[in-house]
């Protein structure tokens, strides 16, 4: 039975990484989609939403099924529920890449102009902390788990930064600001990928070390 167990606490662990893989893949593409103005790019992961939310209700099957038969305990109880949390904040971060992309095929229809703050500068930051989060999975690495965690509070400042620069240019430019509304509402979905980012590592660290990390400072 217990090995039994481990087999199937294999499986679940291949089958978020490579969810994590696709994720991570999506948001780069999204971003660039946005950067490049590129319309195929962003349906690209429009179109592949719907496999992240299937391999997300399959994954979370899966979990179901290794609890009710194998009743586990201590790390491997620890391992199934934060695999469960992870599964779906993938699967919100693959929405949020979806909503990015949606944003892309907006802006082709618009005027080029360039965001009035440095949009790129968080989808870099929201990136890092994504792939930091899945590599601090990869290695239960507790200590690059905080580092994400840290880095939350990086985005929300240029995150509020954009806010203010966005409210600013719409004053001195009224007839831009579908365009400039479409921005900012990238930079919001970019800071909730980090958000999403922040819990994956917040359920890294409690997997590890059986402790909650939520909420503190």
């Amino acid at each position: 039975m217990a090995q039994h167990l481990q087999r199937e606490i294999e499986q679940l662990k291949k089958k978020i990484l490579a969810l994590g893989a696709t994720v991570e893949g999506s948001v780069h593409k999204a971003v660039n989609s946005v950067q490049h103005r590129d319309t195929d790019l962003a349906n690209a992961v429009i179109d592949g939403d719907a496999a992240i939310d299937q391999a997300e209700v399959d994954l979370e099957e899966d979990c179901l099924k290794t609890l009710a038969l194998h009743q586990p305990v201590a790390i491997d109880l620890r391992f199934i529920v934060a695999v469960l949390k992870i599964n779906s904040d993938l699967e919100r971060i693959g929405d949020l890449a979806a909503n990015i992309s949606e944003r892309t095929v907006f802006l082709v229809t618009r005027q080029q102009i360039v965001a009035p703050f440095d949009l790129f500068g968080i989808a870099e930051k929201a990136q890092e902390m994504v792939r930091h989060s899945l590599d601090s999975l990869v290695n239960l690495d507790a200590a690059l788990a905080r580092q994400v965690c840290r880095m939350d509070d990086e985005v929300d400042t240029l995150n509020r930064e954009a806010f203010a620069r966005v409210k600013e240019a719409i004053r001195v430019e009224p007839e831009k600001v579908d365009i400039l509304i479409a921005y900012l509402s990238v930079s919001r979905y970019l800071e909730r990928i980090a958000d999403h980012a922040t819990n994956i590592a917040e359920d890294v660290i409690y997997m590890i070390e059986g402790t909650i990390a939520r909420h503190r400072s």
